[in-house]
Order: structure tokens, then C-alpha cells, then sequence
């Protein structure tokens, strides 16, 4: 498994949750079941450059906390070679961690964390769009997170 770190934002303290990062990835394989060599990228990025992605592929003009483009909508299509897979890109919104850190009362690495395994349910086809699909969403960002990451 690998997670290509690129940081936008140019804040070096985002660089601690790599170990973190990879233990989710792991963790979310073993609960959805996911065989395989997985790879994706997390780019790191500001408001600003958040604010612009949003509108330019969302057409939705506000800056937001996490964004995920898969490579393809279909697992299969995601097959580069025997066994390995490359998701997708999440992109991850540096002060938002910062900020819902402190609106949820939770800790900044807790925060860092949920971003990373919502863009990364997204890459591996879950949504929220749909109250059911939310509860599944969620339900399997507390089963991965809860055991590796404290609140």
C-alpha cells in the first residue's frame, strides 16, 4: 500500500499523520474486505486553493474541508496491475482541520484522520448524498477510525 504525499499548503506539520494515514488505508481494506495493493495520493492545500478546486469541478463556490477524485467510478477500471490499484486523489483542506478540531472538540491528529477516511470511503465508492448511504458512510468511518484514532 502507498500514499503519495504532496503539500500544497506548505505546512509541514501535516507530514505526522502519514503512519496514521497508512494504518487507516489498512484498517478500511480489512473492513470493507478489500484485497490487493492500493495506492493514492493526498495532496495538502489551502482554503484558497480548496475554494478554487470546489468551484471549478463542484461548481460550488466555497471553500470546503476534503475533496476526492477516483480514478474511475468502477473498482475494476481501478486495476493497474495484477492485484494493485490506484484509487484517486484526495485533497485535504489544511485549516479545516485546524478549525473543525476546535468546533467538534476533538483532537487536530482526530480531525486530520476523519478527513483522510471520508475522502477515502469516497475514493472507494461511498457517498452521503442519500440519508441511508450516509449512515453506511459514517457507520464505516467510526469502525476504522475508532480503534486506531482517539477522540
Amino acid at each position: 500500500m502507498e500514499i503519495i504525499f504532496i503539500n500544497n499548503a506548505k505546512d509541514r506539520s501535516v507530514y505526522r499523520y502519514k503512519k496514521d494515514f497508512e494504518n487507516i488505508l489498512e484498517r478500511a481494506c480489512q473492513v470493507l474486505e478489500r484485497k490487493g495493493d492500493w495506492s493514492l495520493s493526498v495532496i495538502y492545500v489551502t482554503p484558497e486553493q480548496i475554494h478554487e478546486i470546489n468551484r471549478d469541478y463542484r461548481n460550488v463556490d466555497r471553500p470546503t474541508d476534503v475533496i476526492s477524485f477516483a480514478i474511475q467510478d468502477d473498482m475494476s477500471d481501478m486495476l493497474v496491475d495484477e492485484d494493485q490499484y490506484e484509487l484517486g486523489d484526495i485533497f485535504i483542506n489544511v485549516q479545516a482541520i485546524r478549525d473543525q478540531a476546535s468546533a467538534y472538540g476533538h483532537s487536530i491528529r482526530r480531525e486530520a484522520c476523519f478527513l483522510f477516511c471520508h475522502g477515502l470511503l469516497h475514493l472507494m465508492g461511498y457517498d452521503h448524498m442519500k440519508e441511508e448511504d450516509e449512515k453506511v458512510m459514517f457507520a464505516l468511518q467510526d469502525e476504522i477510525l475508532d480503534e486506531l484514532v482517539q477522540r
